[in-house]
């Protein structure tokens, strides 16, 4: 399971970069770490440091002020290139859980919804507006319930999600947890009949 996301407000990191693929998020040379704890020390590893390991201190996920923000406004093209879920895992560890932008890699996308990180789809000139306030330190809010999102109290949008992708936010499910939370009595209808079927593959040794 993911941290419910209900309710969030706090500052935003604006990075307008377009085409910012998921090589550029988290590093192929990476991909053998397979825990998911630690995922937010590859995230945009080679822009927030230099070659001796050093922090870029330009580099808005270095900026002091945004340690704690949630939200993340993008250029277009945002997560393009390969399928790699673990771009999503790095973003969501290190704190981020809404990333608004014009547009999104497909397979990104998919990989966003089901790791409770909420996407924002807007049109250009209104990113770049919330760039700009996100700079100037403006306080971006996602409620969920209300579906209503807002930047220093004024709305921005409503949220395009229907009960089911809410209700998988809000209580923090994944892929998985969607299906065993939803499906539980068709699961539990087929190991019984499973059960029934081969019950030799259940007997206690």
């Amino acid at each position: 399971m993911s941290e419910p996301l209900v309710h969030v407000a706090s500052q935003a990191i604006s990075l307008p970069d377009p085409n910012v693929d998921t090589d550029i998020i988290f590093p192929a040379r990476f991909l053998l770490k397979i825990d998911r704890d630690g995922m937010a020390d590859c995230l945009f590893h080679d822009r927030r440091f230099d070659a001796d390991g050093v922090e870029r201190k330009d580099f808005p996920f270095n900026k002091a002020d945004r340690q704690a923000a949630k939200f993340l406004v993008a250029g277009p093209g945002f997560g393009c290139g390969s399928s790699r879920e673990q771009a999503v895992w790095a973003l969501t560890d290190w704190g981020i859980r809404v990333v608004i932008a014009p547009d999104f890699g497909d397979i990104f996308s998919g990989n966003a919804a089901k790791n409770g990180l909420l996407l924002i789809r807007l049109d250009k000139e209104r990113v770049a507006e919330l760039a700009i306030k996100a700079e100037r330190g403006a306080i971006f809010s996602a409620d969920i319930p209300g579906r209503s999102f807002t930047v220093d109290n004024e709305e921005i949008c409503r949220l395009d999600m229907n009960d089911e992708a809410a209700e998988a936010f809000m209580e923090g499910w994944e892929e998985i947890d969607i299906i065993l939370n939803r499906e539980r009595e068709h699961v539990a209808a087929f190991e019984a009949v499973h059960r029934t079927r081969q019950p030799w593959l259940f007997a206690e040794s």
